[in-house]
């Protein structure tokens, strides 16, 4: 079982980008999560409607990365800002359609569910053998899920449902406790990064899989992660 991908997403519910290697601590992936767009309310923008959050339709399209300890959002139209440029926010919120600030992480983390999000290309094709795939005949995007960490699992299945309450050794540093599953929203139905809309998979994990796909995790000991790092459960 090795890493396969690594993802983080320097602005919450933006497209993110693929690494080769980053540092995992205590609040999770370096860079992930770490800043969010924010209503004049307080309220951060995402791909769903909760007590913190709200719907914003469009940032899907509004790309973030790293430069620096600041992230950079890049536009539909190639422009690009850093995070705290009050021009980048207008601009943000001219595609947005309402007046929006991006903030940083203040006392309460902005990830959803927990620091490290892990999916398995075992749980993929268990996925595409009951959906059929994408459209254009591949296996279900992994893009979907908006996970930090891809695992190669050989087989099909959900390996992961039995890694809850284990360590994972990841690379020869790294420590991560599996916590629980990661329960899913309609954010995987929704076009983004090349993947198409849909309305069938969100479906699909609530009949067959109580609503859940991949596993949420804390770091146990911090360390470098890097694509092809060899990992294991205790």
């Amino acid at each position: 079982m090795q890493v396969v991908e690594i993802r983080r997403y320097p602005v919450k519910s933006m497209l993110g980008e693929a690494v080769a290697a980053v540092d995992a601590g205590a609040r999770g992936l370096d860079g992930d999560r770490l800043w969010a767009v924010r209503d004049p309310d307080g309220k951060f923008g995402s791909g769903k409607n909760t007590r913190r959050f709200r719907r914003m339709p469009g940032l899907f399209g509004l790309r973030a990365f790293m430069a620096g300890r600041t992230p950079v959002v890049e536009l539909p139209d190639g422009r690009r800002f850093a995070a705290d440029d009050p021009e980048g926010h207008r601009a943000v919120g001219a595609v947005l359609g309402r007046d929006v600030t991006l903030a940083p992480e203040a006392a309460v983390p902005h990830h959803d569910e927990g620091p490290v999000s892990i999916i398995t290309t075992a749980g993929l094709r268990r996925l595409t053998e009951r959906s059929g795939g994408e459209p254009d005949g591949k296996g279900i995007d992994p893009l979907r899920f908006r996970a930090n960490l891809l695992l190669d699992v050989p087989g099909t299945g959900f390996p992961e449902d039995g890694w809850p309450g284990r360590l994972l050794r990841v690379g020869p540093h790294a420590v991560l406790r599996v916590v629980r599953p990661l329960t899913r929203c309609v954010m995987i139905d929704m076009a983004q990064d090349g993947a198409c809309e849909r309305n069938d998979l969100l479906k699909l994990l609530a009949d067959e899989h109580a609503l859940t796909f991949g596993v949420v995790a804390a770091v146990e000991h911090p360390g470098r992660i890097t694509v092809g790092d060899a990992c294991s459960p205790d």
